[in-house]
């Protein structure tokens, strides 16, 4: 008796480690079109299926309709592409010398081809009235800047008389040297000495002016760009249909039935069908165990009265 409780035992434990075996298997695909020939002999059903769905979802076991039994015969693959087509717009950047139109539009061409980081191409025309030109950087430069100054009717060469530094256009200039000339002289003991003069005053600074180092061009490049995408595969599961013995006077569907959802998931917020057949099949299993066991007990009543009814006697 043990032996059978350890027995019954071990196929409860079993029957608990199917269900998640079930529930591990592909998701189910669903058609969007099942097609039934006339004589009822060939179904295909088919799917519409993104590229990375896996088709081992597809149902691939025998089934009974209008009185033919289908059996899969293949299942056939074909890719459906589609065009995708969209406007687009990109910046390009360049860098130039010149700012003057005529250089800018040289380096500029009235057409580019182009591809987009998802693979979609065309060729894009140049939108003059977004061309913009911007100084992209400066530079200095220092020279040396000099100017004079006269200080006439003095009566001695002595530079206290002279400014040692002048303004000259905003600049500081101080003096860096002095040129005497003599404006009159007197004769004394026989020599001609001068008593008047003139100082030209030469002062030197510097000068410091920025430039443009270079300019930056920015335009829209406008136009439309397409690619073929392959981003989903028809599977098409023909059945080969046997008439049923006894089914004779039953006629099986002819026309193409479409599937009112061409979808292979449940949509957004719809309910997931429970896979109830993962969980009937343990649950049977369980109900056998469950069975087995009581007929092990009743026979264990049955064998506990029968001996007492002979120690009785």
């Amino acid at each position: 008796m043990k032996r059978i409780i350890a027995l019954c035992a071990a196929l409860i434990m079993s029957a608990a480690l199917v269900l998640p075996a079930f529930a591990a298997d592909s998701e189910v695909c669903y058609p969007v079109a099942v097609q039934v020939s006339e004589d009822g002999k060939e179904l295909k059903r088919i799917y519409d299926l993104p590229v990375s769905a896996d088709p081992a979802g597809i149902p691939r076991s025998d089934f009974e309709r209008g009185g033919f039994h289908y059996t899969l015969v293949e299942i056939l693959r074909q890719e459906l592409p589609t065009d995708e087509e969209r406007q687009h717009t990109e910046t390009v950047t360049l860098e130039s010398e010149k700012k003057d139109m005529e250089s800018v539009l040289a380096l500029l061409p009235q057409e580019k081809d182009f591809v987009t980081d998802d693979g979609l191409a065309g060729t894009l025309t140049l939108k003059l009235d977004t061309v913009r030109v911007e100084a992209s950087g400066y530079g200095s430069t220092t020279r040396r800047v000099t100017a004079t100054r006269s200080y006439p009717n003095l009566i001695g060469q002595d530079t206290q008389y002279i400014p040692k530094s002048i303004e000259d256009s905003g600049r500081t200039l101080t003096l860096e040297s002095i040129d005497w000339q003599t404006d009159n002289s007197a004769n004394v003991d026989g020599y001609a000495l001068g008593d008047r003069y003139t100082a030209i005053a030469t002062y030197a600074g510097s000068a410091t002016s920025s430039y443009v180092k270079g300019y930056t061009i920015t335009a829209d490049y406008t136009g439309t760009v397409s690619r073929v995408a392959l981003d989903r595969v028809r599977y098409v599961a023909i059945f080969e249909g046997a008439r049923i013995a006894g089914t004779e006077g039953i006629a099986g569907p002819a026309e193409e039935i479409v599937i009112p959802t061409e979808r292979t998931e449940p949509e957004q917020g719809a309910p997931a069908q429970f896979p109830w057949r993962y969980v009937l099949v343990p649950v049977g299993l369980v109900a056998a165990v469950g069975a087995g066991i009581g007929v092990a007990l009743g026979l264990k009543r049955r064998n506990e009265n029968a001996s007492e009814t002979e120690v009785e006697s």
